[in-house]
């Protein structure tokens, strides 16, 4: 499959796969492979953070610096890591917007798959995660709940889809 873009064609975008960019004449410009490796959230209190997710979700803790300015946290596929708001700052320019309570979630979540929805959603809340939509089964045949943690962001917990 090619997908026509400004100045390149892009031919076959597969996960883990070389991903071949041409020119507009045909020429390759670039041969290269992608995986989504990890994802960091700028939280308050990195500590904080990690425990949460582990209490919450039983996710494994990797490391945290000894500033505690940045640590991870094995998921399986993917590392969820968290960076802390001051070290955000410092890396981005223009700075963040930072998630909180008081405020909407962003148009962002974090997908935590699991057989028993109900079980983990209050398991979630007794851990710290702040409810916001019950287990509800989805037209596709999902059951979706969500929560979200001590920092704001939002979590889907929901059962795989096959």
């Amino acid at each position: 499959m090619s997908i026509k873009q400004n100045k390149f064609t892009v031919d076959h975008w597969v996960a883990n796969e070389n991903v071949r960019a041409y020119d507009n004449n045909d020429h390759l410009k670039i041969c290269i492979k992608a995986k989504l490796s990890y994802t960091i959230l700028y939280v308050q209190h990195v500590s904080r953070s990690i425990e949460f997710y582990e209490a919450a979700f039983g996710f494994n803790r990797k490391f945290i610096t000894p500033d505690n300015s940045y640590g991870e946290l094995s998921t399986g596929e993917t590392t969820l890591s968290f960076a802390s708001i001051p070290l955000a700052k410092s890396n981005l320019k223009s700075g963040i917007i930072e998630s909180s309570l008081d405020s909407k979630p962003f148009a962002f979540e974090l997908g935590i798959t699991t057989d028993d929805v109900e079980k983990l959603y209050d398991h979630a809340i007794k851990s710290g995660a702040v409810a916001e939509m019950p287990a509800k089964l989805k037209p596709q045949g999902q059951t979706v709940a969500y929560v979200r943690d001590p920092d704001g962001f939002l979590i889907e917990i929901c059962t795989p889809m096959e």
